[in-house]
């Protein structure tokens, strides 16, 4: 068996496998998804070599993990992590669920402060 370098490119299907995404009926690779990330987000620049076939470095497999990461982990909305994506903030994938435990802990709170309003309003009837 022949192995790849590290930093050789890899075709849309081995990124596909390296990101996990796999349709769960049909056990396929959804490189559909990332051929469609490449539209939205200008960070993910695969070279386009003779007969449209995608190939990807290193560098833009990280990117492709971050936005897999906050889309599908983080359950954000395409243009929050383009935001993320775009700040000037350094991102690393480990201390994003920090940041988001914070959000977290202030909706939560909120939360209550509404389900205590929404008693107090009940007992006033």
């Amino acid at each position: 068996m022949i192995h790849k370098n590290n930093k050789a490119y890899k075709s849309i299907g081995e990124v596909a496998k390296i990101l996990n995404l796999v349709n769960e009926k049909k056990g396929t690779l959804n490189t559909h998804t990332i051929r469609f990330w490449e539209k939205e987000f200008k960070q993910i620049k695969p070279n386009i070599l003779n007969g449209n076939r995608r190939y990807y470095n290193n560098a833009t497999i990280e990117v492709l993990k971050k936005v897999k990461y906050l889309l599908k982990n983080q359950g954000m909305t395409i243009n929050g992590a383009k935001k993320v994506l775009n700040s000037d903030k350094s991102l690393k994938l480990d201390e994003l669920p920090n940041n988001s435990i914070n959000a977290n802990y202030n909706l939560k709170n909120k939360l209550k402060n509404i389900s205590n309003l929404v008693k107090q309003i009940k007992n006033l009837k």
